[in-house]
């Protein structure tokens, strides 16, 4: 196997694996499974408060979360297509980019969700 495709073949399962993991945080936090904890989900003060506002954080972030891991999946395709290096490190640029943009986005609805609850108790 040559270099480019060993490279190919790295890049290809992390960044889908990550997707993969974003795709299961989303649902595990939404759904309860994936508590409070120091690790992973949206660890911000508000959300941190307490077990609702942590659960409520989730459920309203889980759409943004989903997208951001399908971002990342889809963003792989390319490393495994006959297509040239460059457009495969600028497709996962741009997935790693919607990744982002989609988790940070989920992140501040989660917040305004949790700090509606506190303000609502």
């Amino acid at each position: 196997m040559g270099e480019e495709a060993i490279v190919r073949v790295v890049l290809f399962v992390t960044v889908v694996g990550s997707g993969i993991l974003m795709l299961w945080m989303a649902q595990a936090a939404a759904s309860g499974r994936l508590g409070r904890n120091r690790l992973a989900g949206i660890r911000l003060p508000v959300t941190m408060a307490s077990d609702s506002a942590w659960l409520a954080a989730h459920v309203a972030a889980k759409r943004p979360t989903q997208w951001a891991g399908f971002c990342s999946i889809a963003s792989a395709v390319p490393s495994v297509l006959p297509v040239p290096m460059p457009i495969v490190l600028t497709s996962i640029l741009i997935g790693a980019a919607g990744m982002l943009t989609f988790a940070l986005y989920g992140a501040s609805v989660g917040s305004r969700a949790a700090r509606a609850l506190a303000d609502g108790d």
